[in-house]
């Protein structure tokens, strides 16, 4: 049994109680992305007392990463180490009565409903539209409350979403009564390529992505201790730096039959129609390869290969290598599922070559 002292200035609250604080501990949460938004929301559940923690991350980090991504240190940049695994080391020191588990790996069609298990929450902390709707078919699919953000600039954009009982013949579920729309009643595409901003082209206030996270993690919380009538019934967005802040009713948005995801069970994005074998990264001249086939990368023979090209470097999780290529100076980064982060082109072919000249196909 947890020692709920350290939880006492929660259970004081009338909001949760003891019965909210016992749910919590017996509960499990998953966060996708953990970046700017994850790493916060991730360390507010972990304080918290959510007892479970699935965080997932494709990702190492980078210096850029220290200006707003509070779980880590300088000490984990030195180590190479991918920002999930990272993440589960510190928060193991914040919170050691919690089980958090990390996965390091890209989230796809393939993989997303086995990392999400029997998590009782999905929390949003991902930087592009694709992965999203992902997220939010399985919300559906699956009935998991999802609880979406964004943050770029000085703005940022949150909502909770407790999917509607579809198929028809589902179990009744707490949140019945209080059931809404899914991101794709909002949203029904992802905006067009090179119409929204990010976080390379426009840069990242890091108190918004703070302000952003923790509404998040406070919707998570609701949903986790039971408290399925506070949930916000809004999309909020705010603008830090000029202190602004709205809030737009959204439970109407939900029309039954209509929405192709939660209306009539069109599952388009886990079913892989929009999925991608190459993917630019958010934050730098990058991209993602993703082989149609993974394996098990053995690190000392391929680090055996690439040493003639430049420095090479490795630990169990990844490899890098800074190749001097005949495309320019190029970083590498494999890990050992294969997956792979190309830094120095954002060209998806590029990428593609150096992926099949160093690594293989």
């Amino acid at each position: 049994m947890a020692d709920l002292a350290r939880y006492h200035r929660q259970i004081i609250l009338h909001e949760i109680g003891l019965t909210g604080q016992e749910r919590l501990l017996g509960s499990h949460a998953a966060v996708i992305g953990c970046g700017a938004l994850g790493s916060c929301i991730a360390d507010s559940l972990a304080r918290a007392g959510v007892g479970r923690l699935t965080i997932v991350d494709r990702d190492l980090l980078e210096l850029t990463n220290l200006q707003r991504q509070v779980l880590y240190d300088e000490q984990d940049l030195a180590e190479a180490l991918p920002k999930a695994e990272a993440a589960r080391r510190r928060l193991a020191r914040i919170n050691s009565t919690i089980a958090v588990n990390s996965v390091v790996d890209d989230v796809n069609p393939s993989n997303v409903e086995a990392i999400v298990g029997d998590a009782q929450v999905i929390v949003d902390g991902l930087d592009n539209f694709e992965t999203r709707y992902l997220l939010n078919d399985v919300s559906v699919k699956r009935g998991i409350p999802y609880v979406y953000g964004g943050a770029v600039a000085t703005h940022g954009m949150t909502a909770a979403f407790l999917p509607h009982a579809s198929p028809a013949g589902r179990p009744p579920r707490e949140w019945d009564n209080h059931a809404g729309p899914c991101l794709r009643c909002l949203f029904d595409a992802a905006p067009p390529a090179g119409t929204s901003l990010t976080c390379d082209t426009a840069g990242v206030l890091g108190p918004i992505v703070g302000v952003i996270a923790n509404m998040q993690a406070a919707e998570a919380i609701k949903i986790l201790a039971g408290r399925f009538d506070a949930v916000s019934r809004s999309l909020t967005t705010i603008d830090l730096w000029h202190g602004e802040h709205q809030r737009l009713n959204i439970a109407g948005a939900y029309r039954a039959g209509e929405c192709l995801c939660c209306g009539q069970g069109k599952f388009e994005h886990l079913c892989g129609e929009f999925a991608g074998a190459t993917a630019s990264l958010c934050g730098r001249e990058a991209v993602q390869i993703v082989p149609r086939t993974t394996s098990k990368i053995d690190f000392a023979l391929l680090a055996a290969r690439l040493e003639a090209h430049g420095k090479v470097e490795h630990n169990r999780f990844l490899l890098r290598a800074h190749v001097r290529d005949s495309a320019g100076p190029i970083d590498l980064t494999v890990f050992a599922n294969g997956r792979a982060i190309i830094k120095g082109t954002s060209r998806p072919k590029v990428a593609r070559g150096i992926y099949a000249k160093y690594v293989g196909s």
